[in-house]
């Protein structure tokens, strides 16, 4: 293996570095700006270059066994040996790019962004550790090493979205976040548990070797374990049920949110089921309830996409639902395809969530707000920003097409190749045509609402108001400069996996041979011929264009109001504004019911009543009683003390003796 490939442990220590450096810039209150720029960008940077370093020399290596760099021993205990040990191959490679490559742009924006901001040390010291933890994930040689990445982009996103934590309803958007993770990594945790039973070790190269041998496919053990993973991953990537966390996590800065939605923390869960991919091919029941629950997000974050107005909250459905087609890619055995999209929808969507934190930059500016302010996010209050904003405008028009599905851009193919796979699918049971029409619909969906988002942003009347409009500016080039490149990215992304019918097509899924073919023979053969597929490229763009035409013919921009003039929404729009009213069914359900049962069972029955009543008080209780009584024998005359030592003895020579009186 090339020397370049050992360099890996630096893409760790150089976000870690920034993290404990600017962490005490911080903590000591320096004023060292420019210094924290440069250790929180530059951590990037040399994590980057380590990271194509590392891509290169391993693309130079022959495509054997993955490449292992143990640390050191961590927990040896019996049977259970773990090391600290990362793991190099084809898959962790590729996502070590674009974690540390769309991270580094973020990073970028960020200075521009958050420049003002009385935190800046802070926010980069949390930002590296966030990095540092995802990477930590990515190259765990092992399920424990993974967990602890796991866990930490989790603290991470924690402490991010609740940044501004003093605004309350920013820091139990944090909370929020941090908490219906934990009730996902129980599976997980459970997971890990019943493949050291079944196993014996939970090293990702023996598991993945061993499974054939210790499960049968389709048995109980191997269906149990997946389906605990997948609980993992839907608490990390945000699926139904435990997605509600993730528009919440819109509270943080924006940079953060385009960390957060496009590259690290929610991409954990398809990257981890990628990772596992010999396990879920041999449980068809799991694989199929990863597409299927995919599918069922994907298409309900769509449907409440379309009638939010915070521009930011458009955009976090936005992700559930593409997080959604990563999953049906995944679970109907297409992993490269899941992988692909995974990196198309990085720069993509990266570049919407920046673009979009440029307009909001330009907005707080004109309303003279906080960054805590609703009014900059809302797109009543928006509306010809492209004179204003022409850089911004086109950039994220690019990530529209991109998203939407438009031959030539990143997310056509990407996108596609999901659709496809599902539908070929479809020759073994009509259920994946379902799921391929469902995928359809979604893609429709996402076309009308993304087109909605960027016609109430920069096209139409201006709605910010006059004052307002002189203050509208375009970001500083430390803001557009990332979103060209990731610009760039969004059009060129889709050559690293063409479909068959083009010419030099799937390098990518070639690229990831090594890790899945060994779940090959467990996933049935399935073909398009070419004309399938011709057809299939032509309906996804037939889709496309009608979403976007719809939405350019249905919607009037000139007839929309302000937010502060805008009408009540009423009937199903009023739904889909209230995201269906999942959350006020979670709190009347199960946040109430368990608030109830703390305070009048836990709180004040079993604390206060047995606990304090019985133990702490009920000893205190009766260490008084015994005191009173004692001092009741306390009465100052020797005779009294006389007669009660003559009475003592004699009972205890009657105990003792058993002599009668």
């Amino acid at each position: 293996m090339p020397a370049t490939v050992g360099w890996v442990w630096l893409v760790l220590l150089f976000p870690l570095a920034g993290f404990l450096a600017n962490g005490a810039i911080s903590v000591l209150r320096l004023d060292a700006k420019r210094a924290v720029t440069t250790i929180g960008v530059g951590a990037l940077v040399l994590s980057f270059l380590v990271a194509v370093a590392v891509m290169a020399g391993l693309a130079g290596a022959p495509a054997d066994a993955p490449y292992v760099l143990s640390l050191w021993q961590w927990m040896p205990a019996g049977r259970l040996e773990i090391e600290l040990a990362l793991q190099v191959d084809q898959l962790s490679a590729m996502m070590l790019l674009v974690v540390t490559g769309v991270s580094m742009v973020i990073h970028v924006f960020s200075v521009g962004y958050m420049g003002e901001d009385p935190g800046y040390a802070r926010y980069f010291s949390y930002l590296n550790l966030f990095v540092f933890f995802m990477l930590v994930l990515v190259l765990g040689a092992n399920f424990p090493v993974m967990f602890v990445g796991w866990e930490g982009v989790g603290l991470c996103s924690y402490l991010l979205i609740g940044f501004w934590f003093e605004n309350e309803a920013f820091a139990n958007a944090g909370k929020k976040a941090f908490i219906m993770n934990r009730i996902g990594d129980v599976g997980f945790l459970l997971a890990m548990f019943m493949i050291f039973q079944a196993v014996g070790t939970l090293s990702f190269i023996e598991v993945f070797e061993y499974a054939p041998r210790a499960f049968a496919i389709g048995g109980t053990a191997i269906t149990l374990i997946t389906l605990a993973l997948f609980v993992g991953a839907i608490g990390k990537s945000a699926q139904i049920p435990l997605y509600t966390w993730l528009p919440d996590a819109m509270a943080g800065p924006t940079p953060v949110s385009a960390l957060i939605h496009a590259a690290t923390m929610v991409t954990a869960g398809v990257y981890m089921v990628a990772r596992a991919n010999v396990l879920f091919a041999m449980a068809p029941i799991s694989s199929f309830t990863v597409a299927a629950v995919g599918a069922i997000t994907a298409l309900f974050a769509a449907t409440v996409a379309l009638k939010q107005w915070d521009i930011k909250k458009v955009l976090a459905y936005s992700t559930v639902s593409q997080l959604g087609y990563m999953f049906m890619g995944v679970g109907v055995g297409a992993y490269a395809a899941g992988i692909f999209h995974l990196t198309t929808h990085a720069f993509f969507k990266a570049l919407l969530f920046l673009g979009a934190g440029s307009v909001i930059h330009a907005l707080h500016h004109a309303y003279h707000h906080t960054h805590s302010s609703e009014e900059a996010q809302d797109m009543r209050n928006m509306g010809g920003l492209r004179k204003w904003m022409p850089l911004t405008a086109t950039f994220m028009w690019i990530a529209t097409l991109a998203i939407v599905g438009v031959p030539g851009f990143s997310g056509f193919f990407s996108k596609d190749e999901i659709l496809a796979a599902t539908f070929a699918r479809g020759h073994e049971a009509a259920a994946f045509y379902v799921l391929w029409a469902v995928g359809v619909v979604t893609a429709l969906l996402t076309a009308f609402y993304m087109t909605r988002l960027m016609i109430y942003t920069f096209h139409g009347p201006n709605r910010s108001g006059e004052k307002e409009q002189q203050h509208l500016h375009e970001s500083p080039w430390v803001m557009t400069g990332p979103l060209l490149v990731l610009a760039v990215l969004a059009i060129v992304g889709g050559l690293i996996n063409l479909p068959a019918v083009l010419p030099g097509s799937g390098w990518l899924h070639h690229w990831l041979e090594p890790v899945t073919e060994l779940s090959a023979a467990y996933l049935p053969e399935v073909h398009l011929s070419h004309s399938t597929e011709w057809v299939l490229l032509g309906f996804a763009t037939l889709v496309a264009a009608l979403g976007i035409i719809g939405a350019w013919r249905l919607l009037k921009p000139a007839a929309l109001k302000p937010a502060r003039e805008a009408p009540e929404e009423t009937g199903i729009q009023k739904v889909l504004l209230n995201k269906w009213y999942v959350d006020e069914i979670y709190d009347t359900l199960i946040v109430r019911p368990i608030m109830w049962v703390s305070e009048n069972v836990l709180w004040k029955v079993i604390d206060k009543g047995i606990i304090d009543g019985f133990g702490a008080n009920g000893s205190a209780n009766l260490a008084r009683a015994m005191g009173w009584l004692g001092s009741r024998l306390q009465t100052g005359y020797l005779g009294t003390y006389v007669f009660l030592f003559v009475l003592g003895a004699l009972i205890l020579l009657r105990v003792v003796t058993g002599w009668e009186l």
